[in-house]
């Protein structure tokens, strides 16, 4: 089926309003109101069968009798009265239709409505944006679809947002803080087109710089990356903010919108792998898209000449005139992964020229308030740093408070502009922060926009949109678009046989025996241990004499996922005699195991049998597990053993994932120096435990069995990492 493009809401040329009134309050009144305070350029027409004209504008009865389709309708009537709505600008060959009206799959007895809403858009490849949702602004274009009031003077720009939430949109345009605005959605309850659509859509459109995403539910995950993979391809910056994180969290998007929040690390592992930029409130999602709507102020990359004895570290450089300011931003900088520059000794030297005594060389530079009335002293130290070659971006802070004397307005005023001249005369890109979101002045931050130095409200917001930036700039746009068309097209296979199995296995899949498990890993590649299976105790040292001691003895079948609560493995296993004595020990509970099935409604289980395994020595213990089942396909890798409980410690990368992609990052790992022999700990095989976990990854897309069915888990726990190989010494599989 061809994707249903929402582009004639998002650049209508003509549009009508169903349900259009003059009732203050009303949806329909407030619509209509809206287009004409904005000075819509096109036609508008009003349909409502008890009137003549809203507003001045021409009334119909319905969309059948206007003069000819139009390429946006706005649907603000009763929930019952929706549907009918639909089906004639449908009839009628209307472009698509923004749906302000509630009453849908946010409540019980509305989800049939939507249902049949979502299906007849569908049918016919008609786009919806809602229902519930406020509809559609092009600011550049004076077209606001959008059923709350719009703000006076909305002035047009560069960043654009797409959010599920119409409470947050609302507030993104209402909220005094200087964003030129694009485009913004509200996207409501996605009963026909979800934030991936709207995504990919508004990046397509001229003049968009950055994207602000507000989410409360995962969405479709090859969509999402699609549109992620365009935006990395026309260097739009992204900020995503999604709720979920919490159990309360998940519980409030859920009782929102209808549907249930997903896995968040694997979300946000999609995130980071777009370059994109994680926020935590919508304060934090605004000012970094603001910063990244700014080619300016984007970071450069520093390269060393050929032949330096000494590569510097590159980075942010952070200016302040307070010690307490520049320890809070290093602390912040820290928790948000940020990287500082190391500023070159001939910078070095220079400051120390500049600086009063009291002052340290240092970054983040604490200049000192000595300095605040020697502007061009100010102006020199920022051209300094600017300069440094090691210096990708500069984060200046400077706090204007509100309501200074006619005096001191004009001091601060004077200082913000030498310290921006300064950041000008460097080249180096720039923003200038407060410490305190109110801390800013308005002018000033409309005056700095003009030579493109975006001023951030917050010290916290400003270390986030620096951290976001400079992720972005060391990603290549062209390799993050490649990347995520691989995950696109895995997400979309698996959201396939998703759809496919649904109907066919009401049971919910099946768990496989560890031995069938093993064996499939085995013939991919992946190291598992040397192992035979048995059916009888006497069997079993039939098995061991091709193996060697010491051994491990399981049980293991369909039944069995967790062997150790249930007493159903013996290790460090010497001799014969130790291994007969163990397996008749087993035999009882794996007749018991059998029984319990078999009571439990499932006679024809397999039954369990005897794994017989050689072990596989001391190392690390890693956790591996692979799945399907969440936004897009992913890998978790984290360590096992305590310190899977102590740390819970693993990093989540999106499939397929090679190798190195995987080594890369187990480097985030907060326990990396147990596996890279730091302080005197075993060095283990990092190359070969990569290489292990991209293979499983590599199972659970492209295994299917003789029906059909597919891997959607693979838990292996432990992989026993060591210096010569990493080994799986116990697997979990489900075929869905």
């Amino acid at each position: 089926m061809e994707p249903i493009r929402p582009t004639p809401l998002l650049t209508p040329n003509s549009i009508a309003v169903v349900g259009a009134t003059e009732r203050p309050g009303s949806y329909g009144d407030t619509v209509v109101r809206n287009l004409d305070e904005a000075g819509f350029p096109g036609e508008v027409f009003c349909v409502n069968p008890g009137r003549d004209s809203v507003h001045g504008h021409p009334c119909f009865p319905s969309l059948t009798e206007l003069p000819g389709p139009v390429d946006a309708v706005v649907v603000a009537v009763p929930a019952a009265a929706v549907n009918q709505a639909i089906r004639e600008a449908i009839d009628t060959g209307c472009g698509g239709a923004v749906v302000v009206s509630a009453g849908f799959g946010e409540t019980a007895a509305g989800e049939h409505l939507e249902s049949e809403l979502a299906g007849l858009a569908r049918d016919a490849g008609f786009p919806v944006c809602g229902p519930n949702g406020n509809g559609v602004i092009n600011v550049a274009g004076r077209a606001p679809l959008w059923g709350d009031s719009v703000p006076a003077g909305l002035e047009a720009g560069a960043v654009a947002m797409v959010s599920q939430s119409g409470n947050v949109a609302v507030n993104a345009i209402g909220s005094r803080r200087g964003i030129g605005f694009h485009t913004m959605v509200s996207t409501g309850n996605q009963a026909v087109l979800d934030t991936g659509d709207w995504l990919g859509a508004v990046a397509e459109l001229e003049g968009v710089r950055s994207i602000a995403l507000f989410q409360e539910t995962d969405g479709d995950g090859g969509k999402l990356a699609d549109a992620l993979a365009l935006c990395a391809e026309r260097e739009i910056g992204v900020a995503v903010l999604k709720v979920g994180t919490s159990e309360a969290g998940q519980a409030a998007a859920s009782a929102h919108t209808g549907a249930i929040a997903g896995d968040q690390k694997v979300f946000r592992s999609l995130i980071e792998e777009a370059g994109a930029a994680w926020a935590t409130d919508p304060h934090e999602l605004l000012e970094i898209a603001r910063v990244m709507a700014e080619p300016k102020a984007r970071p450069r990359r520093y390269l060393p000449p050929a032949g330096d004895s000494h590569e510097f570290r590159s980075g942010v450089a952070v200016l302040t005139c307070s010690g307490g300011d520049s320890g809070i931003a290093a602390d912040q900088a820290e928790q948000a992964g940020l990287d500082f520059a190391e500023l070159t000794q001939d910078t070095i030297e220079r400051l120390r020229l500049l600086l009063p005594e009291a002052a340290t060389v240092a970054n983040p530079l604490d200049y000192t308030s000595l300095l605040w009335f020697e502007t061009d002293r100010l102006t020199e130290i920022v051209e300094t740093v600017g300069s440094c070659e090691t210096v990708e971006q500069m984060v200046i802070f400077h706090d204007h408070p509100a309501d200074l004397r006619p005096e001191h307005e004009s001091e601060w005023a004077v200082v913000r502009e030498a310290l921006a001249e300064g950041a000008r005369r460097s080249g180096c890109p720039a923003f200038l922060a407060s410490t305190l979101p109110d801390l800013v002045s308005e002018a000033g931050r409309s005056s700095l926009a003009e030579s493109g130095i975006p001023v951030v409200g917050g010290l916290r917001a400003a270390v986030q949109a620096a951290a976001a930036s400079q992720r972005s700039s060391r990603i290549p746009s062209f390799e993050a678009a490649g990347r995520l068309g691989l995950i696109a097209g895995a997400a979309r296979a698996a959201s396939e046989d998703r759809a496919t199995d649904s109907g066919a296995d009401p049971d919910g899949g099946v768990w496989l025996s560890e031995h069938r498990a093993k064996e499939i890993l085995r013939k991919a590649g992946v190291a598992v241990p040397n192992s035979l299976t048995a059916l009888t105790p006497g069997a079993c040292l039939d098995a061991a004499a091709g193996l060697e001691f010491p051994l491990v003895l399981k049980l293991s079948g369909p039944t069995i996922q967790h062997k150790s609560e249930l007493g159903a493995v013996k290790v460090g296993i010497r001799d014969e005699a130790e291994l007969l004595r163990h397996a008749e020990d087993l035999m009882s509970i794996a007749g018991q195991i059998h029984l319990d099935r078999g009571l439990s409604g499932s006679p024809s289980a397999e039954p369990p049998v005897f794994l017989v395994e050689e072990m596989a020595g001391p190392g690390v213990e890693v956790i591996v597990t692979a799945r399907s089942d969440a936004v897009v396909p992913s890998l978790t890798v984290g360590l096992g053993g305590i310190w899977a409980e102590q740390l819970a410690d693993s990093v989540v990368i999106p499939l397929p994932a090679t190798g190195p992609q995987v080594l890369a990052a187990l480097r985030k790992l907060k326990g990396f120096p147990l596996l890279s022999g730091a302080r005197g700990a075993m060095r283990t095989d990092l190359d070969g435990l990569a290489e292990l976990a991209s293979k499983v990854g590599q199972v659970l897309l492209e295994y299917r069995e003789e029906d059909g069915r597919r891997l959607d888990l693979i838990e292996l726990n432990p992989v026993v990492a060591r210096p010569d190989r990493a080994i799986a010494l116990d697997a979990l599989a489900h075929l869905a």
